[in-house]
């Protein structure tokens, strides 16, 4: 079967542009698959961070791509649908995690041969930040697919909201694993400045609001100085705000920050130091993150929102608080601990590997794509 892809591949760097060279080359072992990439993914107005692309240290894959949709340049959207056309796919599967690339993507979809079918994974359907636009633009690009891939019931729910007969898959977020295996904590610890006989806290990742690192902080100030957090994160926005809490904190000495873009040969330092990963969110859907903490076998602790309790608590890879507040994540925390707590996390998570690989996610994927051939 052909199967084209369309969606950020390498030079883009994150984990979108991850996941899709995974999924690339489990499909690939099967089929014959093309990689049709961005020319450019956002205008750098509206980028946030520091880079779009990859930097030195990065392990991305360098997935063999062609570079044409231009998502702000709407003439680059009929050259995009042209040009799947040309190759003929049967499937064409295409990302959809903010509603900024509902008219470029879904142009494409809309534009295909009669014979292609076209599948979505979508990571989210109402994003974390919601504008005016979102909802109107989302339909629009929903209808643009014949079938979609959810990576949690959460998205699943709002996915139904504007398709009620929506024909999806719901599967959870694979591992990512190619970041290379664990270190030694103590090899970890040495190199990061921290002190090993501490209960070390990882929070890890982009640092935007609805990521709650604020209800963290505030948490962390209610433990006892046998805690060390590490925050290891580039800030999407300003960083003040929570320089102020940590400035105030009665534990700011305990605290690591690492307020930068991290490296991919550096993420194995992170997880390898800490004892757990706490995901403090005010609203998600699924979380790479923790597809990340579980490859480096880190339990985790997470609020409940999104989908974030049934692919933590449902498996036991982790505890779930009831609300995104300092004093229930700060009791959270001080529970993990206790016990045997964090080895029945650490043995079930080597289980849950088991089920959380490629193989398994594109399976599930072509069996969805044989209901609507």
């Amino acid at each position: 079967m052909k199967i084209a892809i369309l969606s950020c591949f390498y030079p883009y760097r994150g984990g979108i542009a991850q996941f899709n060279a995974n999924i690339f080359q489990e499909l690939g072992k099967t089929h014959e698959v093309r990689a049709f990439n961005f020319s450019r993914q956002y205008p750098s107005l509206l980028f946030p961070g520091k880079t779009q692309l990859v930097e030195e240290g990065d392990t991305a894959a360098k997935i063999e791509s062609t570079p044409l949709l231009d998502t702000a340049n709407p003439l680059t959207y009929l050259s995009t649908a042209a040009k799947i056309r040309e190759w003929q796919p049967d499937l064409l599967l295409m990302r959809y995690w903010m509603s900024y690339f509902a008219p470029s993507l879904g142009y494409v979809g809309r534009h295909m041969n009669k014979n292609t079918r076209v599948i979505s994974i979508l990571d989210n359907v109402i994003p974390h930040e919601q504008r005016f636009f979102d909802k109107p633009f989302t339909k629009y690009f929903l209808g643009a697919s014949d079938a979609y891939v959810v990576l949690s019931d959460a998205v699943g729910k709002d996915l139904l909201s504007f398709k009620p007969r929506a024909k999806f898959i719901s599967t959870p977020h694979p591992l990512y694993n190619h970041f290379g295996e664990r270190i030694t904590r103590d090899e970890a610890m040495k190199s990061l400045g921290l002190d090993p006989s501490r209960k070390t806290l990882l929070f890890f990742g982009l640092i935007r609001e609805y990521k709650g690192l604020d209800i963290l902080l505030e948490a962390f100030s209610l433990l006892d100085d046998s805690y060390t957090l590490v925050i290891a994160g580039e800030p999407y926005g300003s960083f003040a705000r929570y320089q102020a809490i940590i400035d105030a904190s009665p534990n700011r000495e305990r605290i690591s920050l690492h307020t930068r873009y991290i490296s991919d040969n550096e993420v194995p330092l992170f997880f390898s130091a800490c004892d757990v990963c706490v995901l403090p969110y005010r609203s998600a859907t699924q979380s790479g993150i923790s597809a990340i903490s579980l490859h480096f076998s880190v339990p985790m602790i997470t609020t409940d929102v999104g989908g974030l309790r049934e692919a933590i608590e449902e498996p036991g890879t982790g505890i779930v608080v009831d609300e995104p507040a300092p004093l229930p994540v700060a009791k959270a925390i001080e529970e993990f601990f206790q016990g045997e707590r964090r080895k029945y996390f650490t043995d079930n998570i080597e289980k849950e590997k088991v089920k959380l690989s490629w193989g398994n996610f594109s399976d599930k994927l072509i069996d969805l794509y044989n209901t609507i051939k």
